[in-house]
Parts: structure tokens; sequence; C-alpha cells
């Protein structure tokens, strides 16, 4: 059955009381119920049923889906573990020793993140949760490091040679290719597409130039003076995804160390890159790449989580600082620290489920399919992708869309010279979409493990993207349409953004301590002056 303009209603309703109430909760689950009594022909008490027994429950028996859920819940006991021994005070001393400013902070928050190339979710939640209290210390608002996280999670996953996304992408151009009847390498063509990702390359340079120009504008730099002037990190009526439950987990050791959290969360990166590489069949003779694109990432990234808790639980006692009974009441209270994201995610995914059923995807798709120019495949290659996804809260749902679509239309259409173009305007398009959208799961991960207001992200986070990719278009993909390398959009996009950046930024702390500066002095001249 086709349900048309009806198969919109689901995820259009949850981003607008999303926006509307702030309450996710409400907002996702009220889209999964409209959505499931249209399923059910209107009859609201079947889709009441259906919303429960089909679709929530649904996401909480896919394999794939329970182990990331376990994954973000043990990321979080290993927290409240890694809080309790003093180990994350040790690293959040160490770098701040040596992080004079908040520019130094942030860049390691940023470098952290493209070093976690991996995999999107554990870059989200390791850099987020590893960077929270060492970023607090340093003034920085909390939706400033939620928008660091997210921006270094999935457009660096997405372009890395060697990553859960690899598979998964050669898999869909592998399908695309063969259904045209050319005979290339799927993997040649993804790495040529690389310099195609406009959006996701500037996003990560966008980045940069924020942290080392100090400069802002629109809701983070309303963020970034708040916290500035009063050392809020949050608004007075945030919602953060992550309760206090870690907050409260002081530490009770005199000289916390450094290596106490180090060693486990390196242990987790290590287990993942090696896991990996032996669930995907490496030491079969797979190559690298092949293996990272056949593994199952979630059982993977469980085994790492689990592992680091285990290495961040055998420290501890080793060393005498916690004793078994410390350490699980630490455990419990992380995992705790992360119910809330645990539910919104486990809506989103019903979400999601539900859109698939109703065909919100395919429909997007087909009203966008029509007479296209040639030169306009790139763009709309990669609008399309970026409303799939935007819609329904997932990337890499909008890529397994699109580009089946997407491969035969830009050959028809253009020719061979518009294969690369386009499917790196797929690729990039689906980041981008889901790195605006409030039901992503990644967007989600990014708030709850920087313990921000979900929807605090997203609004803060939204105008820079959009930037990003108003730039992408009109110095990349526009551009690729007529046959201009790249490399040369590449550099020019830089300096567009960097000077749309200058233009429209400004240095908050530098202005609010000029205008503080000038409150006192007028403050003392009416003193004496009385």
């Amino acid at each position: 059955m086709e349900f048309g303009w009806l198969s919109l209603v689901p995820a259009l309703l949850a981003i607008v009381l999303a926006w509307v109430t702030k309450e996710v909760f409400l907002s996702l689950f009220i889209a999964v119920f409209v959505g499931s009594t249209i399923l059910a022909n209107f009859n609201p008490l079947v889709g009441f049923t259906k919303s429960l027994n089909t679709f929530i429950v649904g996401a909480l028996t896919d394999e794939w889906n329970v182990s990331i859920l376990i994954f973000c819940l043990t990321i979080g006991g290993l927290i409240g573990i890694l809080s309790k021994n003093g180990g994350t005070k040790g690293i959040a001393n160490l770098i701040v020793s040596r992080a004079k400013t908040n520019k130094s902070t942030l860049f390691s928050t940023w470098l952290m993140g493209v070093l976690i190339f991996f995999d999107d979710y554990a870059n989200s939640l390791i850099v987020g949760n590893t960077m929270r209290s060492i970023t607090d210390k340093m003034k920085v608002s909390r939706e400033k490091l939620a928008y660091i996280v997210d921006s270094t999670a999935a457009p660096i996953s997405s372009i890395a040679l060697i990553s859960t996304w690899v598979g998964f992408e050669t898999g869909l151009i592998k399908n695309g290719l063969e259904e045209i009847g050319v005979n290339l390498s799927a993997y040649s063509v993804f790495l040529e597409t690389i310099p195609f990702r406009f959006y996701s390359i500037l996003a990560l340079g966008f980045v940069l130039m924020i942290i080392f120009t100090g400069k802002d504008f629109g809701p983070m730099a309303k963020a970034e003076r708040r916290s500035y002037l009063t050392g809020k990190l949050l608004d007075d009526d945030a919602k953060p995804l992550v309760t206090d439950e870690v907050d409260q987990l002081e530490s009770s050791i005199e000289n916390e160390r450094w290596y106490n959290a180090v060693i486990p969360i390196l242990s987790v990166i290590v287990i993942t890159i090696f896991g990996l590489y032996i669930n995907g069949g490496g030491l079969e003779g797979k190559s690298v790449q092949a293996a990272f694109g056949d593994a199952d990432a979630s059982v993977v990234l469980l085994w790492a989580s689990i592992g680091g808790t285990i290495i961040a639980a055998v420290m501890s006692l080793a060393q005498r600082i916690l004793t078994i009974k410390e350490i699980m009441d630490a455990w419990v209270a992380g995992i705790k620290s992360m119910t809330t994201a645990a539910i919104i995610l486990v809506l989103a995914w019903a979400l999601g489920s539900l859109n698939g059923e109703l065909g919100t995807a395919e429909f997007i798709v087909s009203v966008a399919k029509g007479s296209i120019p040639p030169f306009m495949i790139p763009v709309l290659m990669f609008i399309i992708p970026c409303i799939v996804a935007f819609s329904t809260g997932s990337s890499w749902g909008a890529n397994s869309i699109v580009m089946p679509l997407a491969i035969p239309l830009a050959f028809e259409l253009g020719g061979a010279e518009f294969l690369v173009p386009a499917i790196g305007a797929v690729l990039t398009g689906a980041v981008f979409g889901d790195h605006c959208s409030p039901i992503s799961d990644t967007t989600i991960m990014s708030s709850m493990a920087s313990a921000c207001d979900h929807m605090a992200h997203v609004k803060t986070q939204m105008p820079y993207a959009l930037v990003v990719a108003g730039v992408s278009i009109i110095v990349g993909f526009i551009p690729a349409g007529f046959g201009i390398n790249p490399y040369i959009s590449l550099v020019i996009g830089t300096v567009v953004l960097f000077a749309t950046l200058n233009f429209f930024g400004a240095k908050v702390t530098d202005k609010e301590r000029l205008h503080s500066n000038q409150a006192s002095i007028g403050n003392a001249k009416k003193v004496a002056e009385n």
C-alpha cells in the first residue's frame, strides 16, 4: 500500500514537536503512535498497540540495536568507574595543565575525534565522555562540545580509508555499478569520491576555523556568552541527556592518576580496531579494508566496552583504589546516567522502522525525480539524501534508498563522468541531513556523551551545518557539474568559510570582557560621584 504524502507525517511531526515542546520523549512517541495509526487504517487503538508491540519492542529485538544499546550503557558504566577511581580527574588535570586556554582544549577534542576515525558511534561516545570534564573546567558550553563531537564523528568515519562505513558504502557502490553494467572496483570508486565529499571535509575544517579564530555566531555565540559570563554550561531550563549520577561520583583519591582513565579508553580503541579485523575475517586471509567492511560493528563495540570496563575494574582493584562493591556501585550509577538517551534511541529506532513501513524515503525520492539537467546531478544527489536523512534520522538508511537510484540516474543523464561526483554527493548529503536531524541516533549520542540538552545541541549546530552545506553546494557541487576539479573547490570553499566566519562571527569572550570592564568603570565612576 502506498501512503504518499501521509508517509511524511510522522517524521515531520516528530521534528516539529521536538522543536516546539523540547520534549523529545513525547515527540518521538506521538510520531510513532500517529504513524502506527496510519498503518492501522486510522484505528487509534490498534495504532497504540502496534506502536508498542511492533515498533518499540521490534527495535529492542533487533540484534544490532540491542548491541549498540548495551554498548552505550556499558560505556556509561565505564565512565562511572573512571570518575570514581580518579582517572577522569587525572586526565583532566593532565590536559588542563597543558591546555592553558579553551582553544587548546577544543583542539584536543577535535584531534581526538579525528583520531577515532574507525566508527562514528564509538567516536561520539568516547570523545564526549572523555573531554566533558575538561571542557567544563574551561567554561566551554556543552553546546560547543556537542558540536565538535558531532562534527568529528560521521564526517571523518564516512571518508576514512578503514572504518565501519567502508564496507557499507562500497557495497552500495558495487551493487549500483553492477546494475548499470560498469566494471569498476567499488573500493577504487570509493577512494575517488573522497574529494567530492565537500560537506564532510569542509565541516571538519570549519570546526578548526572556529577553534583557532575563537569566533562564533548565531545561537552558539549566545551559548558561549552565557557560559563565559555566568559559568553556566547549560541553560537554566536545559534537560541534558545524561543524568547527574556520574557527576555525583566524587573521587576520594588524593593523587588522581591519568593513566587509570587513558589505559581503559585506549583499550576500548585497540579492542575495537583488532575486533573489527578479527570479526570481519582478517585472520582468514581477508585484507584490512575487506575485514573492516565485513565486520559487525555492533558486536565489536560491545566487546570493546566490556573489555574496557574489565580493565578499569582490574586496575582499580590492583591499586586498591576501589573495592568490588564501590566498582559495581559506580558502574551502575554510570549506566543510570545513560537511561534517558537509551529510551530516546529506542524511540528513534522505532520511528525509523515505521518510516520504512510507510515508504517515507521512497516517496521523497519519487517526488524529487523528474527532468534533471546533467550539471544539476551532483547538487540534487546532495539535496535528496539530505532530505531523506533529515526526515528519517538515518544516514545509512538514506544512502541505502538513494544510491540505487542515484547511480543509474547519473549514468543515464550525464554519462560515466558524473558517476563519481554523484556518488560522493549522495554519501556526504546523507551525513549532512543526519547531522541536522533531531531524531538522528548519532546526533542523540553526541548530546548524550556531551551531557547537553538535545534540542539545544540541534539548534546551535544547525546554523553552522547549513553554512557549510551552502558553501558546499555553491563552490563544490555546482562547479562539479561542470567538471571543475574538486580540489580547487575545496580550497575555494575553505577560503569562503573563513571569510564568512570572520564577517559574521565575533570573539564573544573578548567582546563581553570589554563590555564588562566598561560597565565596571562606569559603576566605579557613579560610586565616586555619589
